[in-house]
């Protein structure tokens, strides 16, 4: 099947627009339940009333694990802010409402998002065996209920439409803190602008009454979670420093 150029390159996959829909390609390197699994992810959200491409198939193409999804008119949120920051402020005020609406609902049906940390953790080469012990035992100490948690929120995975503003990327999510997907988002954007990133946490908590220190007790935690990750953009060094701030060698 020809499809064209690819409208994105993402760490997982290529992305195109073909006859109206939306195409997402894997890679090859992934388990070959890749794309039921954020199929599923997006479907749960979907079913929940948000705002979020729906899934129309699931299948292969080219030989390649495929998601087949609607087609959302629009632009993303972080080439809006990137091409206008002037108006940062009112992007990021959006930002925080549809990320508050995500946390408003109970996903007890999805993944814990204390499994998933505690399997990243474990698997984080650049750490040894104490500190993780330490870290899975801040983990453990931690209470909270369990809200639906993107997992990879940030403004270039939001589409802003004429009339909605549409989440997509689900894969990473999970049922967990909203304060812990909260910091994960702060630590994404930090990517992009530290000033953007700590603007957006401001907003949060403002929004929320929590303090940023309620937020910020997950740092460690989500930057070792992070080092498992195979991704180009990232910096080992710096999810390190984050660490070592409360974990010292």
């Amino acid at each position: 099947m020809e499809l064209g150029t690819p409208i994105a390159i993402g760490n997982t996959a290529k992305i195109y627009l073909h006859e109206n829909k939306i195409y997402k390609l894997f890679n090859d390197y992934l388990p070959n339940t890749e794309s039921s699994y954020e199929a599923n992810k997006q479907g749960y959200a979907y079913s929940c009333g948000l705002s979020v491409p729906k899934v129309i198939d699931v299948t292969k193409i080219n030989g390649k694990q495929t998601i087949i999804m609607e087609y959302i008119k629009g632009r993303l949120l972080g080439v809006l802010i990137k091409n206008d920051v002037k108006h940062a402020k009112e992007y990021i005020s959006v930002f925080v409402d549809v990320q508050q609406n995500i946390h408003q609902i109970i996903a007890d049906d999805l993944e814990p998002m204390s499994k998933k940390l505690r399997r990243q953790i474990r698997s984080a080469h650049h750490l040894d065996e104490r500190l993780k012990t330490a870290l899975l035992q801040k983990l453990d100490s931690i209470s909270f209920a369990n809200r639906l948690c993107h997992g990879d929120y940030h403004p270039f995975n939001i589409i802003v439409g004429d009339h909605k503003n549409r989440v997509i990327d689900w894969v990473d999510a999970s049922s967990g803190d909203m304060r812990a997907d909260v910091y994960r988002t702060y630590l994404l954007c930090c990517q992009f602008s530290t000033e953007l990133a700590e603007m957006y946490v401001h907003f949060y908590c403002e929004q929320s009454g929590w303090s940023e220190c309620d937020i910020f007790q997950w740092a460690p935690i989500i930057a070792a979670a992070r080092l498992s990750e195979i991704v180009s953009s990232e910096k080992s060094g710096r999810l390190i420093d984050i660490i070592n701030h409360d974990y010292p060698l």
